[in-house]
């Protein structure tokens, strides 16, 4: 038999990473909408922000759901990492010893550059490659996943009889 539990209990042990919070905030201890109203402010120095997730990364018991929580959480926001965070978390995916994740967040690093990915990907890769051959990590480009494996032309594009 399934035993419902309150939202706020799930919630509140849903993630070990530490929370943004604006200064000022005091959410309470089951408050749920101050919870959520603590990620969308935030006064945090970008350097803090980088140790934050570096250090989070950097820890020895994460585990691959934990690691992919950050990962969202990192790139769902309006940003690109900096090498030194997407160095902490290629080492993290190595530690669980999970090398799609690896490719994966690569392919999420690279999209996040959007109309800029010619100059700040490779920009990214110089600064991360002695980390790639250290743990030997091939790039999603030199794997052949840039292009599609099964593309199949379109009647528009074949050639008339």
């Amino acid at each position: 038999m399934f035993r419902l539990l309150p939202i706020a209990n799930l919630l509140r042990g849903a993630s070990k990473f530490p929370p943004v919070v604006r200064s000022g905030a005091v959410p309470g201890p089951g408050n749920i909408v101050g919870g959520i109203r603590q990620s969308h402010g935030c006064d945090e120095d970008p350097a803090e922000f980088d140790a934050r997730y570096e250090a989070y990364f950097n820890r020895p018991d994460i585990d691959g759901w934990e690691i992919r929580k950050a990962m969202t959480d990192l790139l769902g926001m309006d940003l690109v990492p900096e090498p030194k965070i997407i160095v902490a978390a290629l080492k993290a995916c190595r530690r669980v010893n999970d090398y799609a994740l690896t490719t994966r967040f690569l392919e999420a690093v690279k999209d996040r550059c959007g109309d800029q990915a010619g100059t700040l990907y490779p920009y990214l890769v110089g600064e991360i490659t002695p980390t790639l051959c250290e743990l030997g990590i091939s790039l999603p480009e030199e794997m052949g996943y840039h292009k599609p494996e099964l593309w199949m032309k379109t009647i528009l594009e074949t050639e008339p009889f």
